[in-house]
């Protein structure tokens, strides 16, 4: 049952069942994903499978290949938990890899994520991904 998961284990299942209709049952039907950007806030498991579905068909980045995302560290706190992760992938055009520090960030009430923030560092990504690192 989620409801007895902690944070950081609702954390962690998700990440291991991303892209997955399994892994949705790890929100709540209300959750808010805070995209930020032009996009703003989504609402909702429909908007969470929509994201995903749209990065399994490559729209976030269609010209990177061998996408990876390794959790490096957890830190918990009450409802709160964050992961530091490092995201690598190939750019296809280019070949050239990029490795680069990201952060996410979730609220959990009852065993089920209520919030989502997402950081990358996309200057970095951008940088080794023109050769210049």
């Amino acid at each position: 049952m989620t409801s007895e998961l902690t944070p950081a284990e609702v954390h962690r299942r998700i990440v291991e069942a991303a892209f997955t209709e399994e892994g949705l049952q790890y929100l709540d039907p209300d959750v808010v994903d805070h995209r930020g950007g032009a996009g703003g806030d989504h609402v909702g498991i429909a908007a969470w499978r929509e994201k995903w579905a749209a990065i399994s068909r490559g729209e976030f980045l269609a010209d990177v290949r061998d996408l990876s995302v390794r959790v490096e560290q957890n830190v918990s706190d009450g409802e709160f938990s964050v992961n530091r992760y490092t995201s690598s992938g190939t750019q296809i055009s280019t070949g050239r890899r990029y490795a680069v520090t990201s952060m996410d960030m979730i609220r959990v009430r009852g065993g089920r994520i209520v919030e989502h923030w997402a950081l990358m560092d996309v200057t970095a990504r951008a940088a080794q991904l023109r050769g210049e690192a």
